[in-house]
């Protein structure tokens, strides 16, 4: 059944009711710092119309709650400040949502956004030797991550599985990300190494782990935590893709950081984006824009385009002006 569509009227008293949940006056907007000030939980979990919420409250601080949300709000995600209170029922209702100050998410099938996460201070794309990582997937993330003004970490989970030969192999097609300034860490799930940088490199912190399935999110999560705290299963051994142990996306307190883990993906589309955007996510691109000699420059084979002269300079790699004109190529497919 389709969401029923509210009237202008319903949707102005539904704003209205959430200002006075939150303490505002009827002529106040409900900015970030009212938020945090009035809220008196964090969803930390969620379950369809139910999430379960950390309070906030002094003297009930870290306690769970499962919650219901009242079918006027927007969707809620995990780490969305909220207010709360007991339903008398060993439960309560979300009464309304805070101001987030950011948030993460990815396409749905149809090409409409959704967000997974809220209130987060960076996104981390963990990949591995298996299943194969793929540069356009990485690039994919990378944009999303750029268009959502997000700070982006690298992660190459797994190194104990690599001899000598795989792992040059990796830091080749990886060199490209290290010379454009985005971090990366080389780590292993498994025996340990590379964690300690990894986990200094986190702390206080707030931060999503995204990723294909099957490249051990969950068994980094449970490392940096030396504790199991989420399910880990075996990539599949017709099609070596990982399995789904992820469905919802829950946030986990770690020793001086919090980790929201994400279900494992296959794909991630970037439908719900423009050509501009695009160009702008390759942050290698930016100190050229408005420099091509034709301002609807294709960056093809125009006479004086920036980005081909960069491209030649050495200024920027091939690998990653291969990656963008895929991507601006699986968006005419969609168009």
């Amino acid at each position: 059944m389709s969401k029923r569509r509210l009237s202008k009227h319903q949707l102005a008293r539904i704003s209205q009711n959430q200002r006075k949940q939150l303490g505002c006056d009827e002529a106040d907007s409900v900015d970030a710092q009212t938020s945090l000030e009035k809220c008196n939980g964090r969803i930390i979990s969620h379950y369809g119309q139910h999430v379960d919420v950390e309070s906030l409250l002094d003297d009930d601080q870290g306690r769970l709650i499962r919650c219901t949300q009242r079918s006027n709000l927007p969707k809620l995600v995990t780490g969305d400040l909220v207010v709360w209170s007991e339903d008398g029922a060993d439960g309560g209702v979300i009464l309304a949502l805070g101001q987030r100050r950011n948030f993460f998410g990815r396409p749905s099938p149809e090409g409409q956004f959704k967000a997974i996460a809220a209130n987060i201070d960076s996104v981390l794309i963990v990949f591995a030797s298996s299943p194969t990582p793929h540069v356009s997937l990485i690039d994919r993330y990378l944009v999303a991550i750029e268009q959502l003004h997000l700070t982006a970490v690298l992660v190459l989970n797994k190194l104990d599985l690599l001899n000598h030969e795989e792992l040059t192999e990796l830091d080749h097609m990886l060199s490209p990300y290290g010379s454009i300034g985005y971090p990366l860490y080389k780590v292993s799930a498994e025996d340990g190494r590379g964690m300690p940088e990894l986990e200094k490199a986190l702390a206080n912190q707030t931060t999503i782990l995204v990723g294909q399935s099957g490249v051990g999110k969950s068994s980094l999560l449970n490392k940096l935590n030396s504790a199991k705290l989420a399910d880990v299963a075996p990539l599949s051994a017709t099609w070596a893709r990982g399995t789904h142990t992820t469905t919802t996306s829950s946030l986990y307190h770690m020793r001086g950081f919090d980790l929201i883990d994400s279900p494992g993906i296959r794909e991630f589309g970037l439908g719900h984006i423009d050509a501009k955007q695009v160009f702008d996510g390759f942050i290698e691109f930016r100190p050229f824009a408005g420099s091509c000699k034709f301002r609807d420059c294709s960056h093809t084979a125009e006479p004086d385009c920036a980005i081909q002269a960069a491209l030649e300079a050495g200024q920027i790699s091939i690998e990653r002006v291969e990656s963008y004109f895929r991507i601006l190529d699986s968006l005419n497919e969609l168009s």
